[in-house]
């Protein structure tokens, strides 16, 4: 049986421990002042019929973590799913799958006067575009599927974020996206990209800069490659994961060196970007100075330390259920041990600017 041990605090090295202490610094404390809304709005785009947990895990990710209020937005399908995962999500079905998709609620043969704005992305991403109003971070790609429609509504939508200037974390099909048109993310500083071994490869080759993404390994290693990568897209960061997370907007790298657990199971990703995406969200909250913080840090370090606070996050999350679970671990684990994970790298900000631990 796994030793209670496994829930005490990672150990760090000393680099690591630099780093987390900034991250703390942007963690806002528990205050009697605040309201709802202030510590984070997250929105979720993803899921249809055949992928309804990956949004799930994202956006319970962001709720557990700490964010306010954890909104997802998926196919009427979906939505009838996920809404009995959880009442404490914001469902909305605002997305629409082809036609000729499974779980698709306007079929080729509907008689529906709607039908043809069911089939335009125009149309269906002007539904959904609004509601980025009501958010301050938007994660894509969970659950998102490859369907033609879908990912032409995602590429609008995230056209209309970036010119908001809002915080996007993109993962697992989004990534296609991205592949067909680097340009809606390339030079976009406040996005971030989160690439398994396959996705990183398919996106040097999009990127025509598969040559130089392998010289730069061979030649400099670590880092490099990761590197070589957020270059070509003019400062996205972007994250390879692996034994160790590697973080680089071309400029900037930081390294997650804290152990996780050694079971692979699909759906940890989705740990990553929710959790990236709430301490994007506490990133705003430092911005507009709901708390006395002191300033201590730049704004253009809050991305990168965000990143750094996700991926640290995921990993303990990793490191505590796969201590429990061992070899049966699931995604749902990992949900599950969010706030623990929290708790034990981070602890909890004592008061107003003084980033000590409880």
């Amino acid at each position: 049986m796994p030793s209670n041990s496994s829930t005490a605090p990672p150990s760090m090295s000393p680099a690591t421990k630099d780093v987390i202490a900034r991250v703390r610094q942007m963690i806002p404390p528990m205050l009697e002042k605040f309201h709802k809304g202030q510590l984070g709005r997250v929105g979720v785009i993803g899921g249809s019929e055949d992928y309804t947990g990956a949004p799930y895990f994202s956006a319970m990710a962001s709720a557990r973590l700490g964010c306010d209020m954890s909104h997802v937005i998926c196919t009427p399908t979906a939505a009838t799913v996920i809404k009995t995962y959880s009442p404490n999500l914001m469902v909305h079905p605002l997305m629409r799958s082809s036609p000729t998709s499974p779980g698709n609620p306007s079929s080729s043969s509907s008689s529906s006067s709607s039908g043809g704005e069911e089939t335009d992305p125009s149309h269906i991403a002007n539904r959904i575009i609004p509601l980025l109003d009501r958010l301050h971070v938007l994660v894509i790609g969970p659950g998102l599927g490859r369907d033609p429609l879908m990912q032409k509504t995602c590429a609008l939508v995230i056209r209309a974020a970036r010119d908001k200037g809002m915080p996007m974390v993109l993962d697992a099909d989004a990534l296609q996206i991205v592949q067909r048109d680097p340009g809606l993310v390339r030079g976009y500083a406040l996005a971030v990209l989160t690439p398994n071994v396959v996705e990183f490869g398919r996106l040097t080759a999009a990127l025509g800069v598969d040559e130089l993404v392998q010289d730069a390994e061979q030649k400099a290693g670590g880092t490099a490659k990761v590197e070589a990568l957020a270059r070509a897209l003019e400062g996205v960061m972007v994250v390879q994961k692996g034994a160790r997370d590697y973080l680089s907007d071309g400029r900037v790298t930081l390294t997650v060196d804290l152990e996780g657990g050694r079971k692979r199971s699909g759906g940890q990703g989705d740990t990553l970007t929710g959790s990236i995406a709430t301490f994007l969200g506490w990133r705003r909250a430092y911005l507009d100075g709901i708390w006395e913080h002191g300033g201590g840090l730049r704004e253009e370090e809050l991305v990168g330390l965000a990143v750094f606070g996700g991926s640290a996050i995921t990993r303990e999350c990793s490191r505590l259920a796969f201590a429990k679970k061992g070899r049966s671990l699931q995604a749902s684990d990992l949900t599950d041990e969010v706030h623990t994970a929290f708790l034990n790298i981070f602890g909890e900000v004592e008061d107003e600017g003084s980033g000590a631990r409880l």
